[in-house]
């Protein structure tokens, strides 16, 4: 069975990088040349995902028109000999097939989810958070595949170590090894104190799921924040069926705050090849000017 769907949740208001998403979505903020989005959407594409379903809210528009075709654009690039510039917007606008769901009300993650219910149907199906990025060889939604197509299609949650004391910013998974990187998970916690955590294996965004999270999603109750949690859907299902929890491979930036935007904006320009170069001339001239 092959994993063709991709949900991207991108309704959330983005207040940690305010006052810049007052207008912009989070999701169109860039990393260099690319706004965020950008880099989910092609670790779907190169994991060989052929639809991507945005949950997304008001004001978001230009996610999806970013992903759609602009013919005056492209007309204007072509009528200037801008052949490089116009192959670039063509294939952005040619990337994936786009569907779009309004989640009117934000009431957590396992809501926005829940909203892909229809157009995901019987299908086992990809997740991932746009605002975490993994840069890596292999696209981590694809090694998530993988394990799931090895486990007779059943769902995987991708994890990576974290510092225990750290623990309370993420979902930390529980189970037991099968082999040197994959659990067969028993529980999931939401956030916990790291004196609570069970391991210190945290869920950055990538998941691989079956359809039957929808059934647990109609029936958790609110979690966490008064909201509905994936985390506890995911929970519900390991106790009704195999879930594994996978440790992927690939370096993670959040980029749901300043500091991390800024450190995942120097990292991926000192990784991207001609543009390091520049970056470095940039930090040597600052610190060498502010004597750092």
């Amino acid at each position: 069975m092959k994993i063709r769907k991709a949900v991207i949740p991108v309704a959330g208001k983005g207040t940690r990088l305010l006052p810049a998403t007052k207008n912009i979505p989070k999701e169109m903020i860039p990393i260099i040349n690319k706004p965020m989005i950008h880099y989910a959407v092609s670790e779907a594409v190169n994991a060989g995902i052929e639809q991507v379903i945005f949950i997304t809210s008001g004001g978001k528009e230009s996610i999806e028109n970013y992903f759609d075709r602009n013919i005056d654009l492209e007309v204007f690039l072509e009528k200037n000999n801008k052949h490089e510039e116009l192959e670039l917007v063509r294939k952005i606008g040619s990337m994936i097939d786009v569907v779009s769901i309004r989640q009117k009300e934000q009431l957590g993650l396992g809501h926005a989810i829940a909203c892909a219910k229809d157009v995901i149907g019987d299908e086992i199906f990809a997740v991932l958070l746009g605002d975490d990025l993994v840069w890596g060889e292999n696209p981590v939604i694809k090694q998530l595949m993988e394990v799931s197509q090895k486990h007779k299609m059943k769902s995987v949650i991708g994890v990576m170590e974290v510092p225990n004391a750290e623990t309370f910013r993420y979902g930390i998974v529980d189970g037991k090894f099968i082999d040197d990187k994959t659990l067969l998970m028993k529980n999931m916690i939401e956030k916990p104190r790291p004196e609570d955590a069970p391991t210190n294996l945290a869920t950055p965004g990538r998941y691989i799921l079956t359809p039957q999270i929808f059934d647990c999603l109609e029936r958790i109750p609110r979690g966490h924040g008064g909201e509905y949690q994936l985390t506890d859907a995911i929970c519900m299902l390991a106790k009704e069926d195999e879930v594994y929890a996978h440790i992927f491979e690939g370096d993670r930036f959040d980029t749901g705050n300043v500091e991390s935007y800024l450190n995942a904006t120097v990292e991926f320009a000192l990784r991207t090849p001609g543009v390091r170069p520049i970056m470095e001339k940039i930090i040597r001239e600052k610190m060498s000017k502010y004597k750092l």
